[in-house]
């Protein structure tokens, strides 16, 4: 959800050409796969196109790759941050929520085990969350530069 949302709202600023976007889970237990179709239906839902998303898995040479790198969860943040080589690549880590000043949490919850309800929550949270990073963003994705990479590490989240 999370690739799919920061990727539609880079589009629509004129930004698109600027970010590479990447969704990748900790675990290789759905690699190739397509997202859930209750992720894909609430992601449609809300007009963002989620049918091209086939699931990578983060490993510890995607920092490289990667100018900043969101995860959804603590856990996750700090798998990210134990795969980290060194100071650099562990800054490059963070969580989505903190870039939503009313987060009640720090952890998107995983909507696998729930009902489609939970997905478009999940989706809500992401969204405000991702125009906050984005808007952190835009300043420096403005400056005449390379593209920018930015990973999103779910863990096992569809």
């Amino acid at each position: 959800m999370a690739e799919v949302v920061f990727r539609d709202l880079a589009e629509r600023q004129g930004l698109g050409p600027r970010i590479v976007s990447r969704s990748a889970g900790t675990g290789d237990w759905h690699l190739g796969e397509r997202a859930d179709h209750r992720t894909i239906d609430s992601l449609a839902r809300r007009g963002y196109d989620g049918s091209q998303h086939r699931a990578r898995q983060f490993t510890a040479s995607s920092f490289a790759e990667n100018d900043l790198v969101v995860a959804l969860d603590r856990t996750h943040e700090r798998i990210l941050r134990e795969w980290a080589r060194d100071e650099d690549e562990e800054g490059k880590v963070t969580l989505l929520l903190a870039f939503d000043p009313n987060a009640s949490s720090h952890d998107v919850p995983d909507p696998y085990y729930a009902g489609a309800d939970m997905f478009d929550s999940v989706l809500g949270m992401i969204e405000t969350a991702t125009r906050g990073l984005f808007r952190q963003l835009e300043p420096a994705l403005r400056q005449p530069r390379t593209p920018r990479t930015f990973g999103a590490s779910s863990g096992g989240l569809p």
